[in-house]
Order: C-alpha cells, then sequence, then structure tokens
C-alpha cells in the first residue's frame, strides 16, 4: 500500500510540471485557433466588438476574391525560388561535410558558420537588406550607377532621357529575389544540419559494402545517399512548404506594406495582415483566409506525401 501511494505522488508531480504547458497552450493556442474559426462565420470588422453569425458568407467571397488567388501565386513563386536552391545547396554541403573519405578538418566549425544566419532576427535582416537596396541612398544603388555596371533607370525629364539610379524595389524580378534570397540564406542552415541528420541515419555497413565493390564517392551518393534521404527530404519539403505559406515578416518589411510593387511581393499572410489590421480590419475575412490557407496547407502536404512516398512500399501495401 505504501508503494501505491508513493506512485500516486509521482504521478501528482508529473501532472504539476505539464500544467504549465497545457495552460499556456489551451490560452495562447487552442483557444486562439478556435476563435478564429468562430470569426470566420461572422461579420465582424473596424472598431466594434459585437457581431453576427452570417453562415458561409465570408468563404464565398474569399472563393471569388482574385486577390487571393494572386497572392497565393505570388506565395508559391518566392517559396520555389527559395527552395529548389536551398535544398540543391544543402544537399551538396551535407554530403560534403559527412563524406568519410575527404576526412575535412573544422567540421564543426563549417556547421555553426553555416547555420548561424538563422539564429538572427528575419526583421533585422529585412530592414539591412531594405537599406542595402534602398533607393537613392542604398549603396548597391550607388555602386552599380557610378561604376557604369549598366544596372540603371532611364526616365523622362522635360523631354530628355535621364539616367538615375535603379530602384530595386519597383522591379517585380529583383524584389522577389531578394525576398527569396534572403529566406534561403537563413534557412539553408537549418536544412544542412537536418541533411546531414538523415545521413547520419543511414547504415555505415552499406558504404563499405559499396566500397568495397569499388564504387566512388559520386556512385554512393547517387545510389545510396540520395534514395535513403527521401523521407528527410519529404519532412523539409514539407515544413518548408509550411513555412513558405506563412511568410509575412520579409516581405512586409521589405516593402510598402501591402507587397509593393504592383502586389507581386504580397503573399497570402501579407494579404490577411492587411485585411486585418489596416484599412477597414476585416478581422472575419482574415479570419476565413487564414482558414483557406490552413486547407490548402493540408491539401499540399497530403499530395506532396503520396507523391514522394516510396512506390515500392505502396504496392507492398496493396495501395496502386
Amino acid at each position: 500500500m505504501r508503494q501505491i501511494g508513493n506512485e500516486k505522488r509521482t504521478q501528482y508531480w508529473g501532472y504539476f510540471f505539464v500544467a504549465p504547458f497545457v495552460i499556456i497552450f489551451l490560452i495562447f493556442t487552442l483557444y486562439p485557433t478556435l476563435y478564429t474559426f468562430t470569426l470566420a462565420f461572422t461579420d465582424l470588422q473596424g472598431l466594434r466588438s459585437d457581431f453576427k453569425f452570417v453562415g458561409f458568407k465570408q468563404f464565398t467571397t474569399l472563393i471569388k476574391d482574385h486577390y487571393f488567388w494572386n497572392a497565393i501565386g505570388n506565395t508559391f513563386i518566392i517559396w520555389g525560388w527559395n527552395f529548389v536552391p536551398q535544398l540543391g545547396l544543402a544537399l551538396i554541403l551535407s554530403v560534403w561535410l559527412s563524406d568519410v573519405r575527404l576526412n575535412l578538418k573544422c567540421k564543426p566549425l563549417f556547421r555553426a558558420v553555416i547555420y548561424m544566419p538563422n539564429l538572427l532576427m528575419t526583421a533585422s535582416v529585412s530592414l539591412l537588406f531594405r537599406s542595402l537596396f534602398g533607393f537613392p541612398a542604398g549603396p548597391l544603388s550607388r555602386l552599380f550607377y557610378m561604376n557604369g555596371m549598366g544596372l540603371v533607370d532611364i526616365v523622362q525629364r522635360s523631354g530628355q532621357d535621364v539616367v538615375q539610379m535603379f530602384n530595386f524595389f519597383r522591379s517585380v524580378p529583383f524584389s522577389r529575389g531578394i525576398v527569396a534570397f534572403i529566406q534561403w540564406w537563413m534557412w539553408y542552415g537549418q536544412t544542412v544540419i537536418l541533411m546531414m541528420a538523415g545521413i547520419t541515419s543511414i547504415s555505415p555497413s552499406l558504404y563499405e559494402s559499396a566500397l568495397v565493390d569499388g564504387a566512388n564517392s559520386r556512385q554512393t551518393t547517387w545510389h545510396i545517399t540520395l534514395p535513403l534521404l527521401r523521407p528527410m527530404m519529404l519532412y523539409t519539403l514539407v515544413t518548408s512548404m509550411i513555412g513558405g505559406m506563412q511568410m509575412l515578416d520579409i516581405p512586409l518589411l521589405l516593402t510598402d506594406g501591402r507587397g509593393a510593387p504592383d502586389y507581386k511581393i504580397r503573399t497570402t499572410a501579407v494579404y490577411l495582415y492587411n485585411q486585418a489590421f489596416q484599412g477597414r480590419n476585416n478581422y472575419a475575412y482574415a479570419a476565413a483566409i487564414s482558414i483557406g490557407m490552413f486547407i490548402i496547407t493540408i491539401i499540399l502536404a497530403l499530395f506532396i506525401f503520396f507523391f514522394m512516398q516510396d512506390r515500392s512500399e505502396l504496392t507492398k501495401k496493396g495501395v496502386r
């Protein structure tokens, strides 16, 4: 009986240590999520505190809203420009740093340097790049203008062509490229760490057998490392896609807050922010946008997970 009493006291201490997490989760995660779903079926906007339920009206508007679908397109274009080089470079660096034959020195230093951009605040990095590429006092604009590198703007003044400094943030490709570069530079280090973790989980006996059979580094990478890294690449793809759908601070701070030029940098998260906290403060419609983002993310994640699975495993399970 004394042992049972000790076990009960141990269980009580477990509840005590778990309680802070549960309380914080309920207050700051579960309640806002449920409240957002509730708001999506109301007409709450502006400074009002009262609202009435309007059913699926907000979702009907969302489906017909071409600004929302344009924001979806912008999001995936910027995310694609970021993710493809991010995964490519991460694979190269992870294979390079994990190759036993190379026996590279200072591997921990390389890992720390590669991961370091991920520790920076996105807001500070965005403001830094806004200053670097700013117009007309940005140092890069001045560099291209003063060195005659050809990257300038030609405007009409008094009927004459006048050459002036290039405004990067009036160019759609450059603006998207800057946002994608910042995303790539800040997150490729984490992808490298994940790929290296996946490589270290591969059995060394496979590499030893390949070495005995006379396989070189390129052959072992292509026929052993990459196929066995598929689960980690799937995880990276899905999490990166989820993060891309939530891309807010970088495009918001680099532009006028509305995705200029021509709303081509306005991601879905920026559009949600514009609806909720600017203009009419349409909280109900912003809640509908967030649910739309959630549904699209779930569908794409399931789509990616299904088509990137090993087809041999699906055949074994009877899925064709």
